[in-house]
């Protein structure tokens, strides 16, 4: 008796908005990389990717094979410090049907590219998200794509500490295909996403080495994800006698300011 009441009082001292929560496998924050360097072409291959990943049966097989058989996910597009939005916002994904209607949102969405590229900023947004979230669940990740590395707003190492810090997890996936903004370009972006983005329990870096290869990579990395797994081996062997220099986007910048003057 004495055990049954206590158990009732712990119950009354959860907030409602936490007690109403729907439980779920994993929450899952999509943050994607729309800074100029992108293309509206580039664009469109991303979204088109998230989109038919989120629907492959591979993914929806994942999914269902969870302990609920459910996970929450939400879609976000981010650039530099002042530029994050929300396209798909907390979603349940239990069903076919329900990935088609997130994939749809996606595809709907047409803005245009915007300036800088603050993934610490990404970060942060991300990760704020969370708080926003109508589900609880034992694992949080947040899987972030983007073709450059940071060169506003806060160094990308404090950002990472700050989000691993809260038991999230970040994951990421590089995208190396060029893009037209040769000057950001990084022949070793796996390494920079290794060293100084990713962090807490299995993360791992899933680098895409072109255009044509990212709706495979994509639906690759979710379903490594949804599984809580990691790759058997990494798709390519990252090497490096040393950690990278985490603030090569902002020196990048510096000498871009120091040129023009």
């Amino acid at each position: 008796m004495r055990t049954h009441l206590w158990s009732l009082l712990l119950l009354m001292l959860i907030p409602a908005s936490r007690a109403a929560a729907t439980e779920v496998d994993m929450q899952l924050v999509l943050a994607v990389d729309i800074s100029r360097s992108m293309s509206h072409v580039d664009l469109a291959t991303q979204r088109r990717g998230y989109a038919e990943a989120l629907t492959s049966d591979e993914v929806l097989a994942a999914v269902s094979r969870g302990m609920l058989g459910r996970i929450g996910v939400t879609y976000v597009e981010w650039s530099d410090v002042e530029r994050q939005r929300v396209i798909v916002d907390w979603t349940l994904i239990e069903s076919p049907d329900d990935a088609s209607g997130v994939a749809r949102r996606i595809i709907r969405e047409t803005g245009g590219t915007m300036r800088m590229t603050s993934i610490s900023t990404g970060l942060a947004f991300a990760a704020g998200r969370f708080r926003d979230s109508p589900f609880t669940s034992w694992r949080r990740v947040i899987d972030i794509s983007g073709d450059g590395p940071n060169n506003d707003g806060l160094p990308v190492l404090a950002a990472r500490d700050r989000v691993t810090a809260e038991g999230i997890t970040i994951n990421g996936l590089p995208v190396m295909a060029g893009g037209r903004d040769v000057i950001w370009h990084l022949p070793d972006l796996d390494l920079y996403y290794r060293d100084c983005v990713i962090g807490g329990p299995g993360a791992f870096v899933l680098p895409v080495r072109g255009w044509e290869n990212f709706g495979d990579a994509i639906r690759r990395k979710l379903v490594l994800e949804i599984a809580d797994t990691r790759p058997a081996a990494p798709p390519e062997r990252l090497h490096r006698a040393s950690a990278y220099d985490c603030l090569i986007g902002e020196k990048i910048l510096n000498r871009m300011r120091q040129r023009d003057n």
